[in-house]
């Protein structure tokens, strides 16, 4: 979801900015007049001479009862979606330790690096992976995992997904004593240069 909300809002940041900086520049090298436009009455900035906000913009809402109010509770407002989503990337998402089953009924907590390099022992042995790495993250209905896959050129990745979900994650699924491990699986092919022949 974060990725999904960092998306949205750089890209309406974006083209606020963007369209700002348009209106702005456009303003600022006098097209509207150069081609012909005519701007609204009532805008104050209407070419590169004139201020963005005449006085009377600037102060006509000062009298007003509500505007500091509003001011205020929108500045508010915005610093704390500020600091939400701030906080929102600095967030550890990886995990710092892992409960495995012992078997026993009991469970001992591992650190989460040593378990990842484990799985990543055992998913660079599969057939046609030649480099893995394993990273496990904090969900809020309980462990996940992040795979990076880098295979070798005649390895079909369809039968490389299938083999690592079959063994890999489900030997960590077991492990964790979890009911699913759900993974994202990025895959990467290796790029061999071509051997030169005299």
């Amino acid at each position: 979801m974060l990725r999904t909300v960092n998306r949205v809002f750089l890209t309406l940041a974006g083209l606020v900015l963007a369209g700002v900086g348009g209106v702005v520049l456009a303003l600022a090298a006098d097209l509207p007049s150069r081609l012909g436009v005519g701007l609204p009455a009532d805008w104050s900035w209407q070419g590169p001479d004139s201020a963005v906000l005449s006085r009377a913009d600037r102060l006509h809402w000062r009298g007003e009862s509500w505007w500091w109010p509003v001011v205020i509770g929108t500045l508010a407002v915005l610093l704390l979606l500020a600091l939400w989503w701030l906080l929102a990337q600095l967030r550890r998402r990886r995990l710092g330790t892992v409960d495995v089953d012992t078997g026993d009924g009991q469970s001992a907590g591992l650190r989460a690096g040593a378990v990842e390099d484990v799985l990543t022992a055992e998913a660079e042995a599969l057939p046609g992976v030649e480099r893995a790495r394993f990273t496990l993250v904090a969900r809020r209905a309980g462990p996940g995992a992040r795979v990076g896959l880098l295979i070798a050129p005649q390895a079909r990745p369809r039968d490389v997904v299938e083999t690592l979900r079959d063994r890999t994650l489900e030997n960590a699924r077991v492990s964790a004593g979890a009911d699913d491990l759900p993974a994202e699986i990025r895959l990467r092919a290796t790029r061999h240069s071509a051997d030169r022949v005299s």
